[in-house]
């Protein structure tokens, strides 16, 4: 999985899996989801990303259940 933030056009893009895309699609206004063959989602990607993340420069990894 990556995360990738580029300020130039405010986008954020979360990478699941490096599968290939073979339909996007944007459902909510801003919110991109990027599908493979078998219709999993591989990737999404936020536009206007400093307007709906409040710090999309700062990440925090957590394991739920685990003490981090």
């Amino acid at each position: 999985m990556r995360v990738i933030y580029d300020p130039k056009p405010d986008t954020l893009a979360i990478i699941l899996t490096e599968a290939p895309v073979v339909e996007s699609d944007e459902d909510k206004s801003g919110i991109i989801m990027d599908y493979d063959a078998s219709g999993d989602v591989v990737s999404l990607e936020v536009l206007d990303a400093s307007r709906r993340v409040v710090q999309p420069t700062q990440m925090i990894y957590e394991l739920a259940g685990q003490a981090v």
